[in-house]
């Protein structure tokens, strides 16, 4: 238990290095990267702005007959920024249309559109990291229209709790856009609430009257982000371990999906299944058309690709590289060596745990199910370096220096030191520890 709850910790503590991290990259510029090792240092933040922006972005016909994403409206505007502040919210506005729209610019006016719910993670020049929620939408009305992407800016990891959020702002879309905005001034003037806690908003609607709408954050925090079930559903056990396993070793992963909701889900899911570490590489949970070529980074990635575009990756001059297909739950390229990767025992003993719950015989409800499958993952690190804190030395004055060698001999099976000896090299590894001999926790009874 003391070990989990020193776990838990250190992941709170663990954004804070979010510009230290992306030096090691070589991400393109052109837009902010997401990396899912800063969203710890916002998830457990209550009491601030719910969001920064509400933008809607449209689809405008351009003059060789090709529609481009641009945004018309954001809410609040702001104003007086500083020359530094107002050029990095020029950055953060020209990026959001591409993530709203990563599809490209084939697009053409219907009269049916089914809603889908999305989301992607920007990251600032300062390492601060933002998710932008998004509902794609088909404004009422009749004859043939082009949808449209409610797109809701925040620092705020909770998903679950922004997809409530933009139904409500899709039922207003479809009376008129003059209802949103009052709600959204409601829910900008609300504080975020504490895990477990709710905040009710008050909304009026023409010839509904006013409603009360509660919003309820997750008890389990680090959670709050993410929806397991939507893994189990698409691949069975084995592949979620060997994308597992793939992603422990920091190599690069690609998951290919039509849908948009499904790729966001999904690789939110495998970034959640690190924790306590936390993937300190580039994350782009649906990478929009006109960055494909982020495939042919030669350093580790975690990339969301819309399935039109497979031939294009394919054509890629790229490095080894696991390509997941989410629509028909296999593994279209690996390494070759993932079922070598975990330790036998403890890689059968969590395909036990999965198995168990994906059982549809035991009925469990969302958060049941991320507890139980986030339990299962958390053993295995526990099992594998639990004992990290044992071998960290410190000093007089409370600096602390992890004694690695010492740290592995102490590792009785052959296997599992085999595979900590690799983990021990990684980016997560490393920026965890570099955590822990900063952070003695003093002895009970002591000072």
């Amino acid at each position: 238990a003391s070990i989990g709850n020193f776990f838990r910790r250190s992941l709170r503590r663990s954004g804070r290095r979010g510009k230290k991290e992306g030096k090691k990259e070589n991400n393109p510029s052109r837009v902010p990267q997401g990396k899912p090792g800063e969203r710890s240092s916002v998830l457990y933040s209550a009491g601030q702005f719910f969001f920064e922006y509400l933008v809607v972005v449209s689809l405008k016909k351009m003059s060789d007959g090709h529609y481009e994403p641009k945004i018309t409206y954001q809410f609040p505007k702001r104003e007086n920024l500083l020359k530094g502040q107002k050029e990095e919210e020029e950055r953060l506005l020209k990026a959001i249309p591409l993530f709203c729209f990563p599809d490209g610019n084939n697009w053409a006016p219907v009269t049916e559109f089914t809603s889908e719910t999305f989301s992607f993670v920007l990251t600032n020049v300062d390492g601060s990291r933002k998710i932008g929620y998004c509902r794609r939408l088909l404004p009422s009305g009749r004859g043939v229209r082009l949808p449209e992407v409610f797109c809701i800016i925040s620092c705020l990891g909770c998903f679950g709790l922004f997809s409530k959020i933009l139904d409500e702002v899709e039922k207003r879309r479809q009376i008129s856009m003059a209802v949103i905005y009052p709600f959204m001034q409601g829910l900008r003037e609300s504080p975020f609430p504490a895990p477990g806690k709710t905040v009710t908003i008050k909304s009026f609607i023409p010839e509904s009257g006013t409603e009360l709408i509660e919003l309820t954050r997750p008890v389990d925090a680090h959670l709050e982000h993410v929806e397991f079930q939507a893994l189990l559903q698409r691949l069975s056990s084995h592949l979620i371990l060997h994308i597992f396993a793939s992603a422990v070793l920091e190599r690069r992963l690609i998951f290919l999906a039509e849908e948009l909701s499904v790729l966001s889900q999904c690789i939110h899911a495998v970034a959640a299944l690190l924790y306590p570490f936390t993937w300190a590489h580039t994350y782009i949970p649906v990478v929009p058309e006109c960055l494909l070529d982020t495939v042919c980074c030669p350093t580790p990635f975690m990339v969301g690709i819309q399935m039109r575009h497979l031939e294009r990756v394919l054509d890629q001059p790229m490095e080894e590289a696991l390509i997941v297909d989410l629509c028909e739950g296999k593994i279209l390229q690996a390494v070759g060596d993932e079922e070598e990767i975990l330790p036998i025992k403890l890689q059968n003993e969590m395909l036990t745990s999965l198995n168990r719950h994906n059982n549809n015989n035991n009925v469990h409800t969302s958060e049941q199910v991320n507890a139980l499958v986030s339990e299962a993952f958390v053993q295995f690190f526990v099992r594998m370096v639990g004992h990290y804190s044992s071998h960290i030395k410190w000093s007089k004055n409370g600096s602390g220096t992890f004694q690695e060698r010492a740290f592995c001999k102490a590792i009785a099976s052959k296997t599992n030191r085999k595979f900590v000896k690799k983990f021990v090299k990684t980016n997560m590894f490393s920026l965890f520890i570099e955590e822990a001999e900063k952070s003695r926790i003093p002895q009970e009874g002591k000072r």
